[in-house]
């Protein structure tokens, strides 16, 4: 048996003594197979893809009935490029580093499995609350009511998760929102913007366009163009000076571990969100949400001179309507969320944590919400143990809900 899934039935012996043991831990009756004799393909099996009513495409995978705790775990998954077609991305599936899939630790654990591919990529949040939400019913229709639901989701999943967990505590019995831009959208959005607008001040007409005229042509081919065109010139050595004070200006964060390779990554990372995200953005909100008109930038050799030349933009009022209306969180919680984010994380900075925090406790919901922070440079880095930790963590604030027994 492998390490994780030790590690997994460790958690679930812990959440036996909550109330929450899954099906075999539970039940009486005739003799089952030893779990710790069987390998992941004989627990987990997951059904062919369906296809939601909204055209997103959605699977659904399933431990033996004999383990089955009757609950379910929804998985929201994270940004997926415009361009690419619409697909569950396997890729977010599994934990970094090789680490195990969610479906293979969810069902070991006993509840059932469901995923949704959201029927549009690139910004995809309104669109991935109405299909997760969704999906409850599907998984209802093809396996019956689930005694609990529970959502979990990574990056612009975890945004997913929050609202979700927010605006629907009928249906989810507790979120674990991970890496996501949960305290404010529009921090968020200027994150990217700001590092944009700074970059282009020191490495003046590099990249085509600007931080809202990006163009289209550019979008697919942005990949090979940064290797190209754009990442010789920034690690110049010439140029070592403006890459410094971009990092500086901008704190995008760096892994004081290893620099020369956290820089490289923070500056991809930015950049890549950037030209990708922002016509699609700019299109589904009704305009465009960047705005730096009262950003005073600090860090740089020139402050003064940053700031008399850097380009000013504003935002379009429609978009900014359309984040307060769709992608803002409240802070207000009945059922349980636990957020889970890495202090160095060069993608969704780890400030949205603070911000939601903030939101929680002036909306009185501070007890239904816990943040899980690690030490550790990197987006959605996590280990397993960590994983459950977190999941485990949302379990025992939902703990008034055991599990049902399996007869």
């Amino acid at each position: 048996m492998s390490r994780w899934i030790r590690v997994c039935l460790t958690l679930a012996i812990a959440l036996a003594t909550l109330g929450s043991a899954p099906a075999a831990f539970a039940q009486d009756g005739p003799e089952q197979p030893s779990i710790d004799s069987m390998t992941v393909d004989q627990i987990v099996n997951c059904e062919p893809d369906g296809t939601q009513t909204s055209g997103a495409v959605y699977r659904i995978c399933m431990p033996p009935n004999w383990w089955y705790n009757g609950d379910l775990v929804i998985y929201a998954h994270g940004y997926v490029a415009p361009y690419e077609p619409v697909a569950i991305p396997e890729d977010q599936l599994c934990l970094p580093d090789n680490g195990p899939c969610l479906p293979d630790i969810i069902n070991v654990l006993g509840y059932g499995f469901a995923t949704t591919s959201y029927s549009t990529n690139g910004l995809a949040v309104q669109q991935g609350v109405a299909d997760v939400v969704d999906l409850v019913n599907v998984f209802a229709q093809t396996h019956g009511q689930p005694n609990h639901v529970y959502l979990v989701g990574v990056s612009e999943g975890g945004l997913v998760t929050a609202l979700t967990t927010e605006q629907y505590p009928n249906i989810f019995d507790g979120g674990v929102a991970a890496c996501g831009p949960v305290g404010d959208f529009r921090y968020q959005v200027n994150y990217f913007g700001n590092f944009r607008a700074v970059f282009d001040y020191f490495y003046p007409g590099l990249i085509p366009g600007d931080p809202v005229n990006v163009p289209p042509a550019l979008v697919p081919i942005w990949e090979d163009y940064y290797q190209t065109d754009i990442k010789p010139v920034i690690f110049d050595p010439a140029n070592a000076s403006k890459l410094q004070q971009v990092m500086a200006v901008t704190k995008a964060p760096v892994d004081p571990g290893d620099p020369v390779a956290s820089t490289e990554h923070s500056v991809k990372d930015a950049l890549w969100y950037q030209i990708v995200g922002t016509n699609d953005a700019t299109a589904k909100l009704g305009g465009q949400p960047f705005d730096n008109q009262r950003v005073w930038y600090r860090g740089s050799v020139n402050d003064w001179q940053l700031n008399l030349m850097v380009q000013r933009i504003a935002a379009d009022p429609a978009a900014l309507a359309q984040i307060n209306a769709h992608l803002q969180t409240s802070g207000v919680l009945t059922s349980p969320l636990v957020t889970m984010h890495t202090t160095l994380d060069q993608q969704v900075p780890y400030a949205h944590e603070v911000f939601y925090r903030l939101k929680t406790l002036f909306a009185g919901s501070g007890l239904k919400h816990i943040n899980i922070p690690i030490q550790r440079y990197g987006h959605c880095e996590f280990t397993t143990t960590e994983a459950l930790t977190a999941f485990g963590v949302m379990l025992a604030l939902a703990g008034d809900q055991p599990m049902n027994e399996a007869g």
